[in-house]
């Protein structure tokens, strides 16, 4: 059972990844501004699968905010690495766009595993002997 639960993580991660990454790649390189670009209705994504893979104990803590986390500058880093193969020129400060990104992802995330967390001890909570 443990061995099933670990899959859910490479798939929070391409889940977090694609919501965050899709809606940004669209947004013209000459209008993006970090770390507002990425406040959008899809960074929601974030926290919110963190919390799940949490509260359903498909991760540990650490794991849930490190993996989920990772796809907010893993989603910049793609564009950087897609538009510099188109032109070498931009994105000469791409160290810094990642930099943002990691500031924006890693809260987010470790928001969500924290609430995900506190759903999970209200979950499982023991009978505390009432009415026993």
């Amino acid at each position: 059972m443990i061995h099933t639960k670990r899959n859910w993580l490479p798939f929070a991660f391409v889940l977090s990844f694609l919501a965050v990454g899709i809606p940004y790649w669209y947004i013209p390189y000459s209008k993006v501004s970090l770390p507002n670009t990425l406040m959008r209705p899809a960074l929601l994504v974030v926290p919110l699968v963190a919390l799940l893979i949490r509260a359903y104990g498909a991760a540990s803590f650490w794991s849930a905010v490190n993996i989920v986390g990772a796809s907010v500058p893993a989603a910049i880093f793609a564009r950087v690495i897609i538009e510099v193969a188109k032109d070498p020129t931009s994105h000469n400060l791409w160290p810094f766009e990642v930099i943002i990104a990691l500031f924006v992802g890693f809260p987010c995330a470790l928001a969500g595993a924290l609430a995900g967390s506190l759903v999970a001890k209200l979950i499982s909570k023991p009978n505390d002997g009432i009415g026993s």
